[in-house]
């Protein structure tokens, strides 16, 4: 006989019950059960029926998935914080309500629990009625874990009716301004799950623990209803399950809170490089030998603010390497699942941060939970953008963050709000509820908020950084660098991390911000808003998208710290190396170098064509210390085009790979010139022109100014590729033109007077059109070099031998390998959209040869000399009334010099990219540069004819 699915279900489900709160001996053995009412996440989700009050879909019943925010739903209607500032004070928020419905049913096994209705989040005010009674007051807070027992409201043997109003905007005017005037996108609804819990009536309610790196244990143990000769025993587990500490206390009925004491010898000590975890399991036991067990995960560490000094872990000074994160997915906004929790702390380590702000409320438990067992350093935030909640409910919410987050060794600091949005009356709730007593802190922009000893000025500049640095307090950025657009984030970061990294008082600091906040639009066909310039303020994208301050910030904060820039003229193998590291000897780590060949232009594969790969001894160099690498080279290798690095860490990850150039360019170029056809060169001129010819090639130079002024080939399209050598803001004028034979060459050469020497075009047989010129701007300059015309909109792909795959900046530099690369033509900006990256367009660096893909055939630059920009078309860094920083003229330049970028938030661009620290100063020039280009316009032709297809003799589509 076949059971039906569904039965089978129940009987495996009685079963595994019976199992559970049965023991050997016959007792009941009991743990919080738990039946959720909604989906566990924002992939996950149950239909409850949804009524809201205004705005889309108003004024009808209809279904909504829970947990959710009902704009992402299709209802109601949408504010960004900022829209008070936007609109001004005429100006009001939506402030629909949403009323759910749900029926439910509640377990028989379950009578004479105690029955608790948990919801994780929910915004705002949220009003709940169980059979039509109140189930308690109103909750009032976005961001916080709240619960009502509600053993006395539900039914056994019929369904239960759940009704929960939510309205946006809360009662209290100080939720509101704490929560909703910020500069975030605010949303409605029950966006976190929603549960039942049931418990004996003799339980625990919660622990705080306190574990120190000495071995200490102390845990404050909360309990309900104890009967008389209960028992609590406390049994400490590693991560294999042995028991290494335990104690049993006897408890009294009356007793609502036990303190447990200790001691483990030797653990295995949590920091965010060595993030150990142990668990703590409570078991409570009666003389009828019932039991009720719950655990903790906890890691043993010490967390000392030592005034003057700096943050302790462990006793060992540690520097923040951290960014603010908010909670996002662009499809659900603050409603995300715990793959995406992961994923998030893991693009944090990738970066080789170890620090975390949770900004500006506190995350998903499951986010702390991947810090806790990742590693990573956490400020946990009460929220408050720039007004504060009022002490009543203030209070009423520490006590529900701390509760939740008090047991994770990753918090090591409590933020009271950020910038305006401190009620100092809260600073002392924290320690009634976290037996550690964690130091709590301001993280705030104004003079006068420090706190505690630390002071977290926001957006201060290098020089005002290498001031507060001075003293009295310990200074830890709680925002810096906003990386809105392109700008901020890694630019300008190695000079202010270094300012920390060496100073005594230096704590580090938070980066704003990690992903962009853009919304998917559910009424405006899911476009995807950043609310202008206010929410694009990211490293990455709204879906994660890397932009190339990722990969910069991931060798500035490495903690294998290594300067050498270029190899020197006698390497032998030693790298100096700096140990960055607060807790690990770099023996910890494993080291490889490569040595290799790159695909050359006319390849069709990109990256490495060859290589050789050696396994390293990592020297042992303590934390902070400075020593040796040692590469045993072979013999030969200066025969290889680059020497790579890469270093990864004891958990198997890539810290970073570097990448040095072995060859020079000339070397190089002088590899990628032979072309197995030439023909004798021809140079004849009219009255507007010099023109070149070889090999079917002609190139048309104009008399009045040097430049090239149009191409032909004699077996493929001619390239628009014109108007250039233009030096950048040159002045000048033409002096006498000389034309030569040298070998089987031609040459044109033009003299000038003022900042431009010459230019001097020649000929090969073979094709190759060779460009030398030399020019003298002393001074500042943002750029230098010269720039070519090209239509953008021609262009396919471009293929270099360069840094990449990501563009930089003159203050962002880092980040970029050396390889062949290949990108695709796209119009991405960051920030605003398509965020496509490696952008195509920007300025790209130690550039040696492009290939240029065109809708008009290909072309190939090379350069003899090292240390080539190459910009590529119109972008911006940051965007504004006008954009930012300025471009040179033209299309397609090759420089020696390029801008840097300065920082954005908002309306208010920071073009001073020099406050920043040395690197965003502009290039000062002094002398003459010479450099010499070379261009292969159209495909080489073959010693053979191509008998592959005819080529027409009209093109329908050209001609």
């Amino acid at each position: 006989m076949m059971i039906k699915p569904m039965f089978s279900l129940k009987i495996k489900t009685y079963i595994a019950f019976l199992l559970l709160c049965t023991t050997l001996s016959g007792h009941a053995q009991h743990v919080k059960e738990i039946r959720y009412l909604s989906g566990k996440d924002n992939e996950h989700t149950v239909e409850w029926d949804f009524w809201v009050t205004g705005g889309r879909k108003a004024g009808k019943w209809s279904k909504i998935a829970v947990p959710s925010h009902w704009e992402q739903q299709g209802f109601g209607n949408y504010n960004y914080g900022r829209d008070y500032v936007t609109y001004g004070k005429n100006f009001r928020f939506h402030d629909e309500k949403g009323i759910y419905r749900h029926a439910f049913e509640v377990p028989a096994h379950w009578k004479d629990r105690k029955i608790s209705i948990v919801f994780e989040g929910s915004m705002t005010d949220t009003e709940v009625e169980i059979n039509g009674k109140s189930a308690g007051d109103i909750h009032q807070g976005s961001f916080y874990r709240f619960k009502y027992d509600i053993t006395d409201k539900v039914h056994f043997d019929k369904e239960n009716a759940l009704e929960v109003i939510v309205s946006k905007m809360s009662a209290d005017n100080s939720v509101n301004n704490a929560e909703r005037l910020a500069d975030y996108w605010i949303l409605g609804g029950i966006y976190r799950p929603v549960y039942l819990e049931a418990t004996p009536k003799a339980h625990i309610t919660w622990a705080a623990i306190d574990a120190k790196a000495d071995g200490s244990f102390r845990s404050n143990v909360y309990v309900e209803h104890i009967q008389e000769n209960s028992t609590l025993r406390v049994d400490l587990k590693d991560k294999e399950g042995h028991v290494i500490g335990t104690k049993s206390i006897r408890l009294a009925s009356s007793d609502s809170v036990r303190s447990v004491t200790l001691n483990v010898d030797q653990p295995n000590l949590w920091t965010a490089e060595t993030p150990h975890l142990y668990h703590a399991v409570f078991t409570l036991t009666n003389s009828r030998g019932d039991s009720y067990q719950t655990t903790e995960r906890f890691g043993f560490r010490t967390v000392e603010v030592r005034q003057g000094d700096g943050i302790y872990v462990n006793g060992v000074k540690v520097k923040m390497k951290g960014v603010n994160r908010h909670v996002w997915w662009p499809e659900t906004g603050r409603s995300v699942n715990r793959t995406l929790d992961l994923n998030d702390v893991k693009l944090i380590k990738e970066m080789n941060m170890n620090a975390v702000r949770c900004s500006h409320y506190p995350p998903d438990k499951a986010f702390l939970e991947y810090c806790d067992s990742l590693g990573l350093y956490v400020l946990d935030e009460l929220a408050g953008w720039q007004q504060a909640y009022g002490t009543s409910v203030g209070k009423k919410l520490v006590k529900e963050l701390v509760i939740r987050d008090v047991n994770h060794p990753s918090i090591i600091l409590w933020s009271n709000g950020n910038e305006g949005g401190h009620n100092k009356e809260l600073i002392d709730e924290y320690a009634k509820y976290d037996l550690s007593a964690r130091t709590v802190i301001h993280a705030h922009h104004r003079p006068g908020n420090e706190l505690n000893g630390i002071d977290c000025n926001h957006y201060e500049d290098f020089y005002s950084t290498k001031k507060i640095l001075e003293g009295p307090n310990i200074f830890m950025t709680t925002e810096f660098l906003h990386a809105q657009d392109d700008g901020g984030a890694a630019a300008g970061l190695a000079d202010i991390w270094d300012l920390h990294w060496e100073a005594k008082l230096g704590a580090g600091g938070f980066i704003w911000n990690f992903a962009d906040e853009g919304i998917v639009r559910t009424d405006f066909n899911g476009t995807i808003d950043v609310n202008r310039v206010n929410a694009p303020d990211g490293i990455l994208g709204p879906y994660r998208q890397k932009e190339a301050s990722f990969f910069a910030i991931k060798e500035i904060f490495s903690p294998v710290h290594i300067k050498m820039k270029n190899l020197p003229a006698d390497f032998g193998g030693d790298i100096e190396v700096e140990n960055r590291y607060h807790h690990t000897d770099l023996s910890a780590c494993t080291f490889q170098y490569r040595l290799v060949k790159y695909q050359q232009p006319y390849a069709d594969a990109i990256g490495i064509a060859d290589e050789k790969i050696q396994a390293l001894k990592a020297p042992t160099i303590k934390p902070t210390e400075k020593g040796t690498l040692k590469l045993n080279l072979p013999e030969g290798w200066k025969a290889y085009d680059a020497l790579l690095l890469t270093a990864t860490d004891a958990h198997g990850e890539e810290i970073y790979t570097w990448s040095w150039r072995v060859r020079s360019n000339a070397s190089i170029t002088e590899e990628i010139l032979p072309v197995k056809t030439a023909t004798p060169v021809e140079l004849t001129e009219d009255s507007a022109y010099y023109v070149l010819k070889a090999n079917g090639i002609t190139a048309f130079i104009a008399k009045e100014n040097g430049l090239l002024a149009d191409l032909a080939n004699d077996y493929s399209m001619k390239l628009a590729f014109q108007n250039g050598p233009l030096l950048i803001d040159g002045e000048y004028t033409l002096k006498e033109v000389r034309t030569t034979s040298v070998g089987d060459n031609k040459t044109v050469e033009f003299a000038f007077d003022g900042q431009l020497d010459y230019i001097r075009w020649t000929m090969r047989p073979d094709g190759w059109l060779k460009l030398d010129y030399s020019y003298q701007m002393n001074g500042k300059r943002p750029y230098a070099g010269v720039s070519f015309d090209f239509p953008e909109n021609y262009i396919i792909t471009a293929k270099w031998l360069g840094n990449g795959p990501y563009r930089v900046w003159k203050n962002r530099l880092q980040g970029v390998t050396l390889n062949t690369w290949e990108n695709m033509y796209n119009d991405s900006r960051a920030g605003i959209g398509p965020w496509e990256f490696p952008e195509f367009k920007g300025y790209f660096s130690d550039v040696s040869w492009v290939h240029f893909n065109t809708t008009q055939g290909k072309f190939l630059v090379a350069t003899e000399q090292d240390d080539m920009y190459l910009r590529l078309f119109d972008f911006y860094g940051i965007s504004g009334p006008k954009h930012y920083p300025e471009l040179p003229a033209g299309d397609i330049s090759f420089l020696d010099a390029i801008p840097a970028i300065g920082t954005k938030l908002a309306m208010g661009i920071n073009n001073r990219p020099e406050v920043n620290g040395p690197a965003g100063e502009m290039t000062v020039l002094d002398g003459p540069i010479s450099r010499t280009l070379y261009f292969y316009f159209g495909t080489p032709r073959g010693e053979k004819e191509n008998t592959q297809f005819v080529m027409p003799k009209e093109n329908i589509l050209t001609d």
